[in-house]
C-alpha cells in the first residue's frame, strides 16, 4: 500500500513536473511578440501646443495625458527612490530576484493565498504593460519568462525609462513627467528633492496617495521615502533633514492646462484632417503666438464686456453678448493674439474665426482707398448730398434714400473728412461716381467673397470674419500689401523633426506704400478727432476705424499701429441690438486702447511712430495742409472757398431747401437691394438696403 502510494507521488511529481516544463517551454516561446511591445515601445503621446517663444499653451491628448521623459531627463533622486523603494537589487538581478520570490512564497505559503509578488522592477512594468494584475501561477511563470527576456534586449536605464513612463500617477497623469508638470508645474530637472520623493510615492496606490485630495498623507509617505533614501547613504543627514521639512506647493489644473483654449482649437480644426494622429503623436506644435499678448487681449475683451453688460444692467451669466479679438503682426501676419469670446467655459465658439458679421463703416477705408488710387486726393471735395435711388423688386419700383446719422448733409466735403466722420452720403454718392463694377474688381483682391454687386457695397454689406478683417486690413498697416494671417510657425515630431514649416505669405499687393500712407494718415484722423476718438493711447500713434451695423447689432474697431494690427468685435450670438447706442466707438474702442496701454506696458521700446514712405509730399489746399502724391496729386483750390470753410449744411443755393438729386440706380433693377445694411455712429439705424 505504501509503495503505490510513493508511486503515484513520484507518477503525480513527474507529471507536475513535465507540465511545468511543458507550460515553460510554450510560453518561452510565445512571449516574442510581447517583448517586441517593449523593445519597440511606442506609447501615445500628448501633443504640446506652444507659442512663439516656446511657452506652453495647452496639450490636446486621447483619453489619458502622457508626456515622455528620456532617461537622462530623470533626475537621480526620482531613480534612487523607486529603486530603494521597489527593488534594491534592481541594478545586480537579471529580471527575477529569487531571494524576493523565496521571501513572498513563505508569505504567501503562511496565508493560504497569492499576499505578496516579490517582483522586481522589471516584472512590475511588464504588468503595467500588458499582463493583468490577478495573482495565477501561469501569470507569474509568463511575466518571469518575460523579465529574462526583456533584461537581455534592454539595459537597465531603458528599463527604468519605459516603467518611469508607463505607471499611472494619479490624475489621469501617465508617466513622472506628466505628473511633475500636472502637481507641480516644473520640468523634471526643477524637482527638489521632496517633490521627487512625492512622485515616487504615488504609483504604489495613485487615488490613496492623490496629492491633491490626500495632500498629508503624500507628504508622510514621502518622508518614509526619504528615511530610506537615508539608512541607505544614498541622502546625506542634511539633505534628509531639509528634505523632510519642504511641504512643496500642489497645484490643481486641468489635464489640459489650456491657457488658450481657442487657439488650441483652431489649431485642431486646422491640422486634424493633415495629422490623423494629431493628438496622440506627441507633436510640439509651435504657434506663432505670443501667450503675453495673449493675456492682455483676453483680459481687454473681458472688461470691455463686463462695462458694457454693467452699463445696460444686463446679467453676465444669462447674456448672449459676447466679443472677439484678432491680433497680428503687420509685416508678417503672424497671429498674436486670438481671442474667440470673453469665457471659453461657458462657450468654446470662437467668434475670431468661426462667425460672419457684417462689418459696416469699417469696410469704408477700402473703398475710399479705391479712390485715392484713382486719382482721388485726401482733400478732393465729395458729394454729400441726399440722392433717391429707384430700383425693381419683383417688378414692382421702389425707392431707396440713405441718410447720415445726424439727418443733414454738408453739401460738399473733403474726402479725409468723409472718411474720418464716416459720412454715408458721401460714401455712397463717391461709390456711385466711381461705378460699382470697378469697385468690386478692385476688391476682389481681398480674397474675400460676396461682394456687394450694387450700392450697398458702401457701407459694408457683406459678411466677414474678425480674422479676415485682420487680413484685409494689412492692406494699409503693411503698406499696401495684404499679408495671410499664420497661425501655425512650424511642427516638430517626437523624434525632434521639423515635419511642417510656414513663411509670411503675401495674398496681393493691393496698393503702392505711399497710397496707403495716405489713408493712414486719414484713419489717424478717426481716431485724433473723428468717431473713434475712445481708440487713443497716448505716446502712440495709431490709425483706425469704427464700423456699427444697423439696430446696432455690431460693434466693431478695425485699426493699427507702426506694428500690430488690431481687430474688436463685440454682439450677440442671435444677431439682436447690443442696445440702444451701442456704436463701435463706444462699445469696441476702448477695448482697442485698452489693449494698446496694456501692450505699451509690456514693450515699452515699441515703435510709436507710423514712418512716411518716399513719394509723399506736404501741400497745402485752400490754406490746408494736406498729404498728396503723383497719384493723388492735390486739387485746385475752391473759387468759392469760403463756402467750403463755412461748414454749412447748405453751401449751395440748389440745395437750401433740402431737395433730393434723383438718380437711377447703377445695378440691376430686378436685384432686392434691400436688406439689414450696415451703419456707423455717424449713419443711422433707420438706413435701409
Amino acid at each position: 500500500m505504501i509503495l503505490k502510494v510513493i508511486k503515484f507521488l513520484v507518477v503525480s511529481a513527474l507529471l507536475v513536473a513535465a507540465l511545468l516544463v511543458g507550460m515553460f517551454s510554450y510560453s518561452y516561446y510565445s512571449v516574442d511578440s510581447d517583448v517586441k511591445k517593449l523593445t519597440e515601445y511606442t506609447p501615445n503621446l500628448s501633443t504640446q501646443i506652444l507659442d512663439r517663444n516656446g511657452k506652453l499653451l495647452g496639450y490636446i491628448f486621447k483619453k489619458r495625458h502622457r508626456l515622455y521623459a528620456k532617461y537622462n531627463e530623470i533626475p537621480i533622486s526620482v531613480v534612487e527612490g523607486v529603486v530603494a523603494m521597489e527593488d534594491t537589487m534592481f541594478f545586480e538581478h537579471h529580471g527575477v530576484n529569487p531571494d524576493a520570490i523565496l521571501r513572498a512564497v513563505i508569505k504567501d505559503i503562511k496565508a493560504g493565498a497569492f499576499v505578496e509578488g516579490g517582483s522586481t522592477i522589471t516584472q512590475q512594468l511588464i504588468k503595467n504593460m500588458y499582463l493583468s494584475r490577478k495573482k495565477k501561477l501561469s501569470r507569474k511563470l509568463k511575466e518571469i519568462i518575460l523579465a529574462y527576456k526583456i533584461e537581455q534586449k534592454l539595459s537597465k536605464e531603458e528599463i527604468l525609462e519605459r516603467y518611469l513612463n508607463i505607471i499611472s500617477y494619479g490624475n489621469n497623469y501617465l508617466g513622472i513627467k506628466t505628473a511633475a508638470d500636472g502637481y507641480f508645474r516644473k520640468p523634471l530637472n526643477e524637482l527638489s528633492i521632496k517633490e521627487s520623493a512625492m512622485l515616487v510615492g504615488i504609483p504604489n496606490a495613485p487615488s490613496y496617495y492623490n496629492p491633491l485630495r490626500h495632500y498629508e498623507r503624500v507628504l508622510k509617505r514621502a518622508n518614509l521615502i526619504l528615511n530610506r533614501l537615508y539608512k541607505l547613504g544614498w541622502l546625506t543627514k542634511t539633505e534628509y533633514e531639509n528634505a523632510k521639512e519642504e511641504r512643496p506647493k500642489v497645484y490643481k489644473t486641468s489635464l489640459a492646462q489650456n491657457s488658450a483654449p481657442y487657439i488650441v482649437d483652431e489649431v485642431v480644426r486646422r491640422f486634424k484632417k493633415r495629422f490623423s494622429d494629431l493628438k496622440t503623436g506627441g507633436y510640439k506644435i509651435y504657434t506663432t503666438v505670443d501667450l503675453e499678448k495673449q493675456k492682455i487681449a483676453k483680459e481687454a475683451i473681458r472688461d470691455g464686456l463686463s462695462k458694457t453688460l454693467k452699463s445696460i444692467h444686463e446679467d453676465t451669466n444669462s447674456s448672449d453678448l459676447n466679443g472677439a479679438m484678432v491680433v497680428t503682426e503687420n509685416k508678417t501676419g503672424d497671429i498674436l493674439a486670438l481671442v474667440g469670446g470673453a469665457e471659453y467655459a461657458k462657450s468654446s465658439f470662437n467668434r475670431a474665426t468661426m462667425t460672419k458679421r457684417q462689418p459696416g463703416s469699417a469696410f469704408k477705408p477700402f473703398v475710399y482707398q479705391t479712390a485715392l488710387d484713382s486719382g482721388y486726393n485726401p482733400a478732393t471735395k465729395l458729394t454729400d448730398l441726399a440722392r433717391s435711388f429707384k430700383y425693381k423688386v419683383g417688378g414692382v419700383e421702389k425707392i431707396w434714400s440713405p441718410q447720415n446719422y445726424e439727418k443733414n448733409f454738408k453739401g460738399f466735403i473733403p474726402l479725409r473728412e468723409a472718411l474720418v466722420h464716416s459720412r454715408n452720403l458721401a460714401t455712397i454718392n463717391l461709390v456711385y461716381d466711381l461705378g460699382v463694377e470697378k469697385i468690386r474688381r478692385r476688391l476682389a483682391m481681398l480674397d474675400v467673397k460676396n461682394i456687394p454687386n450694387d450700392l450697398s457695397i458702401s457701407l459694408g454689406n457683406l459678411a466677414l470674419s474678425p480674422l479676415k478683417m485682420a487680413q484685409i486690413y494689412t492692406v494699409f498697416s503693411n503698406s499696401g500689401h495684404m499679408i495671410e494671417p499664420r497661425l501655425v510657425g512650424k511642427i516638430v515630431s517626437k523624434q525632434n523633426a521639423v515635419i511642417y514649416e510656414t513663411r509670411p505669405k503675401e495674398i496681393a499687393h493691393f496698393t503702392e506704400p505711399e497710397q496707403a500712407y495716405l489713408t493712414t494718415t486719414i484713419l489717424e484722423d478717426v481716431i485724433k478727432r473723428g468717431t473713434g476718438k475712445n481708440a487713443a493711447v497716448k505716446g502712440l500713434e495709431l490709425a483706425g476705424k469704427t464700423g456699427t451695423t444697423n439696430n446696432y447689432v455690431d460693434a466693431w474697431f478695425c485699426g493699427y499701429s507702426p506694428t500690430i494690427t488690431t481687430i474688436v468685435w463685440y454682439g450677440r450670438d442671435k444677431y439682436k441690438a447690443i442696445f440702444k447706442g451701442a456704436t463701435g466707438g463706444k462699445v469696441a474702442a476702448p477695448v482697442f486702447a485698452q489693449f494698446y496701454k496694456k501692450l505699451l506696458d509690456l514693450e515699452p521700446n515699441t515703435k510709436r511712430k507710423f514712418t512716411k514712405p518716399n513719394g509723399v509730399f506736404k501741400g497745402f489746399v485752400n490754406g490746408k495742409k494736406e498729404y498728396y502724391t503723383k497719384i493723388s496729386p492735390l486739387p485746385k483750390p475752391d473759387t468759392n472757398e469760403d463756402i467750403y470753410q463755412s461748414g454749412s449744411e447748405t453751401p449751395m443755393q440748389k440745395v437750401e431747401n433740402n431737395e433730393s438729386i434723383e438718380t437711377i440706380s447703377p445695378v440691376n433693377n430686378d436685384r432686392v437691394i434691400e436688406s439689414t445694411q450696415t451703419s456707423d455712429e455717424d449713419t443711422d439705424a433707420e438706413v435701409l438696403f
